[in-house]
C-alpha cells in the first residue's frame, strides 16, 4: 500500500509539473516604459529597449512566476542628452548597476487569466515590493512562429526615492514613477 500511495504521488507531482509552461520572454516585443513628473509642469515618458527573461505558468494550477532583467542602459527618451544623463550616476548609473530586475513572489489569477503579481523590483543595488496589475492577457497559436506565445499588459506605481533614486527632488520633481509594461513571451521547446 504504501508502495501505492508513492508511486501515486510521484506520478501526481508529475501530472502537475507537466502542466507548467514556460515562456521566453520576447525582447523584440517587450519594452517596460515608464511616466516621471518633470517639476509638476509636465512628464517625462520613457521606455528600456533590452529585456529578457522566462515566465512560468499553470494555468490548472492558478501558479506561476515571473523572472525578468532589463539592461539599465537602454533607457530611452528619445532625446539623445536625457538619454545619456539618465545613465549617469546622477540617476541610473548604468555602470554600477547595469541590470534591473523584477522577481515574482506569488502570481494571482482571475478566472483563468493572471491578474496581480507581487514581486520584488531590484534597482540601483535596491530591493523592495512592488505590485504590477495585469489588465489584459492573452495567449494564441502564433501563426508565424507555430507555437504558443502569451501577451499581457501590466502597470505599476512605485516612488523612485524608495530605490535612492533622489535626483531633482529638491527642484520640486515628484517621487512617483508610472511604469506601462506591455511583454509577449514564446512557449519555450
Amino acid at each position: 500500500m504504501k508502495k501505492q500511495l508513492a508511486l501515486f504521488c510521484l506520478l501526481a507531482a508529475s501530472v502537475t509539473a507537466a502542466s507548467a509552461q514556460t515562456y521566453n520572454i520576447e525582447p523584440g516585443h517587450t519594452y517596460p516604459s515608464f511616466e516621471a513628473d518633470h517639476m509638476g509642469i509636465s512628464f517625462w515618458r520613457g521606455k528600456f529597449n533590452k529585456t529578457s527573461g522566462t515566465v512560468t505558468l499553470d494555468r490548472a494550477a492558478k501558479t506561476g512566476t515571473l523572472d525578468i532583467a532589463i539592461e539599465a542602459s537602454s533607457i530611452d527618451f528619445g532625446h539623445d542628452k536625457m538619454n545619456e544623463h539618465a545613465r549617469s550616476k546622477d540617476m541610473f548609473n548604468v555602470e554600477q548597476f547595469p541590470t534591473i530586475t523584477y522577481k515574482s513572489k506569488t502570481i494571482k489569477y482571475k478566472g483563468d487569466a493572471p491578474a496581480e503579481v507581487d514581486g520584488e523590483l531590484t534597482f540601483l543595488g535596491v530591493t523592495k515590493p512592488v505590485k504590477l496589475s495585469i489588465d489584459k492577457f492573452k495567449c494564441i497559436q502564433h501563426p508565424m512562429l507555430k507555437r504558443e506565445v502569451c501577451g499581457a499588459n501590466a502597470t505599476a506605481t512605485f516612488n523612485r526615492s524608495d530605490f535612492g533614486l533622489n535626483y531633482a527632488l529638491n527642484y520640486g520633481f515628484s517621487p512617483e514613477v508610472k511604469l506601462a509594461i506591455q511583454v509577449e513571451a514564446l512557449k519555450a521547446d
